[in-house]
């Protein structure tokens, strides 16, 4: 079947999957009180609204779902979508199914950090080391499958560097790499539709770098996780009628993380998720800086889209101004990739 065909599938089954769970899983997350109450923290409002969460359920099942009917139609045509590139087939389907594995691990996670919190009314839910622990795991599960569909020779693309091996480098880098990419997609959930619109711009430039260099697989899983982000932001924009939560918010950091994996070059995240970037960063020099003034804060509340809120952004202009950096983010990392020796 012809790629772009299957590509726009994957993209269209996505969204609409996604899009049309929200008539079903909303009215059933509120029937299950499975709500979360959210002090807003913008000037001269002090109510409180409870709105249904766990919505990244909608999404997940939407990406999943697209992917597997891209895959299962090309197939049906006498295709081989998932192996479409210069790399062995073996490495290929590595990359693309313990990606999209990792990412269900990371979301369980979530879930479980969710429902301590909204089932069992426990405000901390999992604690930090518990998350970290369990996140550990799953990264280590995941680049040993990389391991093992690179021959036991893994190697990564550097810009204007080239393709090197990276040996025992290979474990250190992805542990730290993984779990702060995740970590920082996770941040981004607090506004109304900022989450889903970054991650929706980065799945984007990522799909757009694997069509340039030939690996339609990663396209075809890239376009159903923008497919599935749009028809969540439909329901998560202000007034956001549904939450992703940790649930969701973990599914995309794994996503993008694999996505960045799967085209050999993870510090393309630097630019096609530069949003992330700046928002985990935020969180850390408020850390940093409260405890090197003994008590003083950097921003009125970290990370710094909360600080915007606080002094007077509308939830929609940062979820706004947030894609539009990250799409200039993308852009870069599109022109990076391009013209930078890119191969593997």
């Amino acid at each position: 079947m012809n790629t772009a065909a299957v590509i726009l599938i994957a993209g269209v089954a996505g969204f609409a999957v996604t899009g049309a769970l929200g008539f079903i899983m909303i009215p059933w997350l509120r029937k299950l009180n499975f709500g979360q109450t959210i002090l807003d923290i913008a000037p001269n409002r002090s109510g409180k609204r409870t709105t249904p969460t766990m919505g990244g359920f909608m999404f997940i099942i939407g990406t999943c779902a697209a992917i597997l009917l891209a895959v299962a139609t090309d197939k049906l045509t006498g295709g081989d979508i998932a192996a479409s590139g210069s790399l062995l087939p073996e490495e290929m389907y590595t990359k693309l199914w313990s990606g999209v594995v990792m990412a269900l691990a990371f979301a369980l996670i979530g879930f479980v950090d969710d429902y301590i919190k909204v089932a069992m009314h426990q405000n901390l839910g999992l604690t930090v080391k518990q998350k970290t622990v369990m996140q550990f795991f799953v990264s280590l599960a995941y680049l040993t499958g990389l391991y093992m569909g690179m021959n036991g020779a893994p190697h990564m693309f550097i810009p204007f560097v080239g393709a090197v091996e990276t040996g025992f480098f290979h474990w250190i880098f992805g542990i730290v790499m993984i779990y702060a990419a995740v970590n920082a997609v996770n941040l981004t959930d607090g506004v109304d539709g900022l989450c889903g619109s970054i991650t929706l711009t980065t799945a984007v430039s990522i799909g757009v770098i694997a069509a340039l260099k030939g690996f339609f697989g990663f396209s075809m899983a890239a376009a159903a996780l923008a497919g599935a982000c749009l028809g969540f932001v439909l329901w998560n924009k202000k007034p956001a009628k549904v939450f992703m939560g940790n649930t969701g918010s973990m599914f995309l950091g794994g996503m993008v993380v694999a996505l960045a994996y799967a085209v050999g070059c993870p510090l393309l995240l630097l630019l096609a998720g530069i949003a992330y970037v700046i928002v985990g960063a935020s969180d850390i020099l408020q850390i940093v800086y409260f405890k090197k003034t003994g008590g003083k804060r950097l921003f009125e509340m970290a990370p710094v889209h909360h600080h915007l809120k606080i002094i007077g952004w509308s939830e929609k202009k940062i979820a706004l101004v947030f894609t539009a950096v990250n799409v200039l983010g993308g852009l870069a990392a599109v022109a990076v990739i391009n013209y930078s020796g890119y191969i593997l």
